[in-house]
């Protein structure tokens, strides 16, 4: 992107190792000031040192936080992304209403809430390039269709999914991009899978990365409001 300077700011909620730490990086690389947050930031002290983060504890469901975080933020707000979900597996008759309360909580109301926030703040900048900011939400193939003992997930990436759908089809034509990418398949994470890439199974954090710096980077003749993304060998 041109004329990049430090008062372009990027925010990534529900940051952590593998998909998080990948898209922080390439953020940085590419000159970006970043945000990070987490309910705890303590796993986050070496990521933050290697690209300049600064660190945020903040439940994502925060709504005060939240808007607080974003409206006091330096310079021009240029990337939000929106990273927490929350399962909860089991057979519809025995879930906890307690229990799904906080997993849609987490996947779709967190979600609402960054993007309130975000565009509040984006619609009051002026634009940079062909944009005034780029909205992310990291999506499931659970936002497609719902699978067994697994509906308050289903209900949760639904919901956030339509928001993403709303928020473009209202904020695309006031110069900001909003796209719902959906990550199809497991993410490859060192600690669970060690150095085995399962021939290529996995998705590997630095190529959804990549793909979600080309969000950034799309023009808007031809922006993306949702994308899709999965391995090779996997079934849809």
């Amino acid at each position: 992107m041109s004329n990049m300077n430090e008062l372009s700011q990027a925010l990534i909620v529900g940051a952590g190792a593998g998909l998080s730490a990948s898209f922080a990086r390439a953020l940085s690389k590419a000159g970006y000031s970043l945000h990070l947050t987490a309910r705890d930031v303590s796993d986050l002290k070496d990521l933050s040192a290697e690209t300049g983060a600064e660190l945020h504890s903040l439940d994502g469901t925060d709504a005060a936080g939240m808007a607080s975080l974003i409206a006091d933020l330096p310079g021009n707000l240029r990337i939000a992304c929106y990273n927490p979900s929350a399962r909860v597996r089991g057979p519809i008759t025995d879930f906890d209403p307690e229990d799904v309360r906080k997993s849609v909580e987490v996947t779709a109301y967190g979600a609402f809430l960054i993007g309130q926030a975000a565009a509040r703040r984006m619609l009051m900048q002026e634009a940079q390039d062909d944009r005034r900011g780029t909205i992310l939400f990291t999506g499931a193939s659970a936002g497609v269709k719902g699978y067994p003992l697994s509906a308050p997930f289903a209900m949760g990436k639904f919901a956030q999914r339509g928001l993403a759908q709303s928020m473009a089809r209202e904020l695309h034509p006031k110069g900001i991009h909003v796209a719902w990418v959906n990550v199809d398949g497991t993410i490859r994470n060192p600690d669970v899978h060690g150095n085995s890439d399962d021939q290529g199974s996995l998705l590997h954090p630095d190529a959804i990365a990549q793909e979600y710096m080309n969000l950034v980077r799309q023009h808007r003749s031809a922006w993306s409001n949702e994308v899709t993304i999965r391995p090779w060998v996997e079934t849809f």
